[in-house]
């Protein structure tokens, strides 16, 4: 079995590395996987990959067939957006850790909104301001297993592609090169102070040469009998949403498309840096965009999502046949950033009557309550990173003692109230302890938030929505959502795979940090001390995990 011979030369260097230093560590990984893939596919919660299971003929076939699939995989904390899903899978450690708290917040003294991988110093390598500004990886306060390896051995290569840059970001690390498409352009990536822009972009300059052709052909088929099949149109908030193959709304990211070129982009990556092909240990991570965007934008339950996902196992199955042609050996994890689910008005059509759009009357109500009770002129709760700020008159944070106070008052008045399930005061929130995330079901609402808390990055008030319920919701914006601490937006598939190894089906839950520390102890990496464990794999002759 390829695994078997895969990873005997993965406990050598393990145990090797107990006797040797970090400088030396480089050379002790003969004959074990040389190239470390780690895919990341926004948005497929377990609900959705288990729901086309039955369907796969492509690479996830591939990953069921020889995979060591984890059919209750968790992100257990409780903010489940993008940025910090991502930062919990090759760093080991919970976003309250990783810095990466939530996409989008805001600077409390200024008042003006903050990206979660936001720049200072860096700037674009295609020469604009576009997207989401000039971005690095400067806010994210760990290192990955990249980092870790290049520490160890200086010649490996870390690589990471994306259709969003916090994708990419992420997986990549402090020194890792992260690419990810941007229109009209092709992929694009950060230049720090010191470097150019040509130096940055040239791994992937051949790539981007044929860009601009690809943007505009083929982003929907409507090829497959048990897409076209789905009758699934619903009222909105707005007017009526038709489910069909093209779309009312079309473009590049919103197709499936857009993940059949990140997968080419990586091939191309694969190829022409001869990643896991020079005597060292490679790594090359893969964010998967399109499954979000088309989530957001149509639902999951309909003809659009049952196109990306059909196309997106197919250019999976083209990918892990390349991966197949690595001759050092490959070892990749497949998991999501975080779940979610299907257009409210949908799902309470379809036996959960309890979901549509949140109950948010309890706000403004507060507003004028605390208004009276402190003597203020103007609203102090307003719309933030996942929950409210308090703001004085200019909108920035408000200064103590009355932050507390109003925190305080505002959660008697708007705990349990409308579809309000629970409200958190964040300072009240981390003066707690981080809890011990071992068995993620068994997590309270409050814990799953700690997770999550990141002083001067989190909102001064934590909220969740009642099960089943989001915001929005209108034709042409996002019509599906995500972000709560509901299973349905925790629980993601985390797959294990090696090629032409013997599947298997393991049921225990298990978290996306838990993936970082195990594929360093594959590798044979040190690493600092986690949140995550190390999970013994037990296919073929793995290195067992070292006694803690």
């Amino acid at each position: 079995m390829l695994f078997k011979r895969l990873l005997v030369g993965a406990a050598s260097a393990a145990l090797a590395l107990a006797s040797v230093s970090p400088a030396l560590a480089e050379d002790t990984h003969e004959g074990g996987p040389h190239l470390v893939v780690t895919v990341v596919v926004d948005q497929l919660s377990a609900n959705l990959f288990n729901q086309y299971r039955s369907h796969f003929t492509g690479g996830f076939k591939r990953l069921l067939d020889e995979g060591l699939v984890h059919a209750n995989g968790f992100q257990t904390h409780g903010v489940t957006e993008t940025c910090p899903g991502h930062s919990t899978v090759l760093t080991g450690m919970h976003p309250t850790h990783t810095g990466i708290g939530v996409n989008y917040s805001v600077n409390g003294a200024t008042g003006e909104g903050r990206y979660c991988m936001a720049s200072e110093v860096n700037t674009l390598a295609h020469g604009k301001i576009t997207d989401n500004g000039n971005v690095g990886t400067e806010l994210l306060k760990v290192d990955t297993v990249g980092d870790w390896l290049v520490a160890q051995s200086p010649d490996s290569r870390v690589f990471a592609v994306s259709g969003k840059d916090r994708g990419a970001m992420n997986l990549a690390g402090h020194h890792g090169r992260a690419f990810w498409f941007t229109d009209g352009f092709g992929l694009t990536t950060y230049v720090r102070p010191g470097e150019t822009a040509t130096e940055r972009l040239a791994p992937v300059a051949q790539f981007n040469t044929a860009y601009p052709d690809i943007e505009k052909d083929g982003l929907w088929t409507g090829a497959y009998a048990v897409c076209n099949a789905i009758s699934a149109d619903v009222d909105v908030v707005d007017g009526r949403f038709v489910s069909s193959i093209p779309p009312y709304r079309t473009s590049f990211s919103a197709s499936p498309k857009y993940d059949e070129e990140t997968l080419r982009a990586a091939t191309y990556l694969l190829q022409s840096q001869r990643l896991g092909q020079g005597g060292k240990v490679d790594m090359l991570g893969v964010s998967l965009s399109g499954t979000d965007i088309i989530g957001h934008t149509f639902g999951t339950q309909g003809r659009e999502q049952c196109e990306q996902i059909m196309r997106l196992d197919t250019a999976l199955g083209a990918f892990l046949a390349e991966l197949d042609k690595v001759e050092g050996g490959v070892i990749l994890s497949l998991t999501a950033d975080h779940g979610g689910s299907d257009t409210n008005e949908r799902t309470a059509a379809r036996g959960f009557p309890f979901a549509g759009r949140a109950d948010l009357s309890a706000v403004p109500a507060a507003n004028i309550a605390l208004r009276e009770q402190f003597g203020l002129d103007f609203d102090p709760l307003n719309r933030g990173a996942s929950g409210m700020r308090i703001t004085d008159a200019q909108k920035r944070t408000m200064a103590e003692p009355m932050r507390t106070q109003i925190a305080h008052a505002a959660v008697e008045l708007l705990n349990g109230k409308g579809d309000l399930f629970y409200v958190g005061f964040i300072d009240d929130i981390l003066s707690q302890p981080v809890p011990d995330s071992l068995y993620p079901e068994n997590l309270t609402v409050p814990e799953r938030l700690r997770l999550s808390a990141v002083k001067d990055v989190s909102a001064d008030l934590m909220i969740v929505l009642a099960p089943g319920k989001a915001t929005g919701g209108r034709l042409g914006s996002n019509l599906s959502s995500h972000g709560q601490p509901w299973d349905y937006d925790r629980r993601v598939p985390i797959i294990f795979w090696t090629p032409h190894a013997e599947g298997q089906e393991r049921f225990m839950p298990v978290r996306t940090i838990d993936i970082a520390p195990t594929i360093a102890n594959i590798i044979g990496v040190e690493t600092p001390k986690l949140d995550g464990r190390c999970m013994d794999l037990g296919l073929g002759e793995s290195p067992s995990c070292p006694v803690e």
